[in-house]
């Protein structure tokens, strides 16, 4: 494990026990078993006080927002617009202005590319890296096809780290933008943005920072970054499905067209012309997730109480732990041993299909995550089918981690 693991160490210990009664689904059972909850990488579970937010929102002003003027629509639309702020905050976003609500990453980053994209040409290129996810190659894709730009592919060492000399030597003035994985979904691999960030800078390209993975478990600051645009989704933060952000900065967002129209992102209409409302409501068209972003900016709170530090030193704790575990178990491989690396375990098993010790597992209460993780390239570099991935939150205990080995041990017995 990387050095830095002592020093996180080093912090308040975070009170896990008392954490995981925040979270009701902990208590569930599967199959006679205390369900050992470890496909976080795909979502997180929500605490009691997001549950209730969005609940309390229907129950007491359900209503539409930017719209009305009674009570309710004005409570509706305080709530909405205070979440959006606690996103602000929580991204060291200078302007409120600068954050857009959208249904997820995945939303995001194509929001990007059909409104910022459409503004490249043929023979510009987009550089993504080997390790990103469907969602940060296939928008890219789509926008190539649809201008004449061209995709180009920065790749990953063994180790599942971006091989930076390739980078550096992918970059030059044709490079527009660059889009990149702040944390690997597949792998774990944590990227040196802010030094990637400025290396594009350099050849005059803008960088979209895919923060799917990094945000519940990294401090993000994107004026620190430096990046340009930075998408991530609700519910990988304890928050809603259905809910997310993208950042963008404001001179460029404002640049931009928008990409969907219909209410709220409008500023007038007439069938001679339309003309568009301020950010970032231009990007907003329609009726929104009204009390997922609500809960959203609850789960926020949940997290930013619950000591960030703490629980990044706990998450490294428990990588570190299985890690040390996986190393002793015959047959199995790590795929992503980057030195910098986030709180997921991805492997396999000699002879074993990662479908049939999954399956395994969930017979023993065990929830791990089988297949390609939506990142199919990266299982073609490893020449692997699929992994198993392990994935760890605050909520996640030691004693899982021996669940989880216990459980391929049985996998193993079957099989031999």
């Amino acid at each position: 494990m990387p050095a830095a693991v002592s020093e996180l160490q080093a912090v308040a210990q975070l009170d896990v026990a008392r954490l995981r009664q925040d979270f009701p689904i902990l208590e569930r059972w599967v199959d006679g078993h205390p369900l050992v909850y470890l496909d976080n990488a795909a979502t997180t579970q929500k605490p009691w006080s997001v549950i209730e937010a969005e609940r309390h929102y229907y129950a007491h002003y359900n209503a539409n927002i930017h719209r009305g003027v009674h009570r309710l629509s004005q409570e509706a639309t305080e709530a909405y617009e205070g979440a959006r702020d606690k996103v602000r905050a929580f991204i060291q976003a200078p302007a409120r202005e600068e954050i857009v609500f959208t249904r997820g990453t995945t939303e995001s980053i194509n929001l990007v590319a059909n409104s910022y994209g459409n503004g490249l040409r043929a023979g510009d290129e987009i550089l993504v890296s080997e390790m990103e996810h469907h969602s940060n190659i296939v928008p890219w894709q789509l926008l190539c096809q649809r201008i004449g730009a061209v995709l180009r592919v920065a790749p990953i060492d063994e180790a599942g780290q971006l091989d930076l000399e390739q980078f550096e030597k992918l970059l030059n003035p044709r490079t527009r933008l660059l889009a990149i994985t702040h944390m690997s979904n597949a792998l774990g691999t944590i990227n040196p943005v802010k030094q990637l960030v400025a290396m594009a800078h350099r050849v005059g390209a803008v960088v979209l920072v895919d923060g799917a993975q990094a945000v519940a478990h990294l401090p993000v600051d994107v004026n620190d970054l430096g990046c340009d645009f930075y998408a991530f989704s609700g519910h990988k933060l304890y928050g809603p499905t259905g809910t997310g952000v993208l950042y963008g900065r404001a001179a460029l967002l404002d640049a931009m067209p928008p990409w969907q129209g219909g209410g709220d992102m409008i500023r007038q209409v007439s069938f001679a012309g339309s003309s568009w409302n301020d950010l970032p409501y231009k990007f907003e068209a329609g009726t929104p997730n009204i009390a997922g972003g609500i809960a959203l900016g609850v789960a926020i709170d949940y997290l930013q109480a619950a000591d960030r530090p703490a629980i990044a030193a706990h998450e490294a704790d428990l990588l570190d732990y299985a890690t040390g575990q996986a190393q002793r178990c015959d047959g199995l491989r790590l795929i992503g041993t980057a030195g910098d690396k986030g709180a997921i375990l991805s492997f396999t098993l000699a002879g074993i299909h990662p479908h049939d010790i999954g399956t395994i597992l969930d017979a023993q209460g065990v929830a791990v995550r089988t297949g390609h993780h939506c990142a199919m390239p990266v299982m073609e570099r490893y020449r692997v089918p699929a992994t198993v991935r392990a994935s760890f939150a605050l909520y996640n205990t030691r004693s899982e981690v021996d669940a989880l080995f216990g459980g391929l041990r049985k996998v193993r017995e079957m099989f031999a």
